[in-house]
């Protein structure tokens, strides 16, 4: 299988060990990895503020990049939402349908694509937080959210069991939102930033002093909420722990 392995660019530019860590990770196992070394945006921002065209825009310059592999992971779900489902303009191009269906967020590729069953290099013995955030919860289906009646699963809650020795707790509120959203956490500060104060909180009540979560712009948003409010609380994105490049 030939995996092209793609970066976005605000994990590019704010967190270079999320995408070392996923890097390593899928070179553990039997596939054609290569590394996509140009940089591009999804046009998520563009997306989320209503500039429909001018995302489309992007798509001259993200398609040719994407094109040629049987599967395309990025270690982000909110980019992965973007490509697959907004990933589009005026004209009928194959190339950009087959990007569409070829692509996976990491959780996805490893849950699903390679069916993993066991990572005997992971240890972790921690009590961990799970953030599912809204895109990757409710379009890439990485859990039950819990307004459906239908029956409960975790893609991301599977793979982290598979790590030795960890701990997995959830919020109160678990399918609520951080806050981070996007260009929300721009334009609507005092609510982002409350709703991000409510979810760290609702950690430390579960006594976790660490979370993970599929989305590291999620954790962004929320590392810095608790920095700034100086709550004790450390975010990794889940190949880290996956990996087992983590050390406390």
């Amino acid at each position: 299988m030939k995996v092209g392995y793609f970066v976005p660019c605000y994990i590019d530019a704010l967190a270079p060990q999320v995408a070392i860590s996923t890097y390593k990770l899928l070179q553990r196992f039997d596939i054609d990895l290569h590394f996509i070394e140009q940089a591009a945006c999804c046009s998520l921002p563009l997306t989320d503020m209503g500039y429909t065209k001018m995302a489309c825009r992007l798509e001259e310059n993200l398609v040719p990049l994407l094109t040629g592999y049987d599967a395309i992971v990025v270690p982000s779900g909110i980019c992965t939402d973007q490509i697959r489902d907004h990933l589009t303009d005026d004209e009928d191009k194959s190339d950009t349908f087959k990007v569409r269906e070829s692509v996976y967020d990491l959780v996805e590729f490893l849950h699903d694509v390679l069916k993993v069953q066991s990572l005997p290099w992971a240890k972790f013995p921690h009590k961990v937080a799970l953030h599912n955030g809204c895109h990757s919860l409710r379009y890439l289906r990485h859990a039950r959210p819990t307004e459906l009646m239908e029956p409960d699963f975790s893609k991301t809650e599977d793979l982290l069991k598979l790590v030795e020795g960890i701990e997995i707790v959830y919020p109160e509120r678990k399918d609520e939102c951080c806050g981070f959203g996007g260009t929300f956490a721009v334009w609507d500060t005092s609510c982002a930033g409350q709703m991000g104060i409510d979810k760290v909180n609702d950690y430390i009540r579960q006594d976790a002093h660490i979370v993970t979560s599929a989305d590291y712009s999620c954790l962004l948003h929320q590392q810095t909420i608790a920095q700034k409010n100086g709550i004790d609380l450390k975010a990794y994105y889940i190949a880290e722990i996956l990996n087992g490049d983590v050390q406390l």
